[in-house]
Formats: C-alpha cells, sequence, structure tokens
C-alpha cells in the first residue's frame, strides 16, 4: 500500500503536471510577462529604495531647519549690531 504522503505527493505531482500542459499555463505566462512590461514602463520603484529617499528626504528637511534658524540668529545678531551703531 502507497504512504498517504507519497500519494499526495504523486497527486500533486500529477495535477502540476496536468495544468502545466493545458492553456492555463499559456495564460499565465504571457499574464506575468504583460504585467512585467507595464510596471517596467512604469518606472516603479521598490519599497527599499523609497525608504531611502524618505529618510534622505527627512534628513534634509532636518539640516534645512538649523540652516534656517542660523540664518535668523545671523540677520537678527546683524540687525541688533546696526542699531548699537546707530545709538
Amino acid at each position: 500500500m502507497i504512504a498517504p504522503n507519497q500519494w499526495l505527493d504523486d497527486f500533486q505531482k500529477n495535477v502540476s503536471d496536468m495544468l502545466a500542459k493545458t492553456p492555463a499555463a499559456d495564460i499565465e505566462r504571457n499574464m506575468k510577462a504583460l504585467m512585467a512590461q507595464t510596471f517596467a514602463r512604469m518606472d516603479l520603484i521598490t519599497r527599499e529604495e523609497f525608504d531611502i529617499q524618505a529618510a534622505l528626504l527627512a534628513r534634509a528637511l532636518d539640516r534645512v531647519q538649523v540652516l534656517e534658524s542660523r540664518v535668523q540668529a545671523l540677520e537678527q545678531a546683524q540687525t541688533d549690531a546696526g542699531l548699537d551703531k546707530t545709538q
């Protein structure tokens, strides 16, 4: 008698072989190729690339905020120095 696991493995192999010989396999391959071409034309990026760019943008925004505060401080110092000279 065939072991249950062996029977299931044989059944799965037979079903896979049968499906591979049907038009469904061709349709699946064609659909995958069509989707790959469509995605390639859309110029998509991976999630990892998106996360890297988001992190770089966050760092750049932090640096801009620091520089803005430094410019404001320098402008204020210049204004204060200009007021002291006129008095």
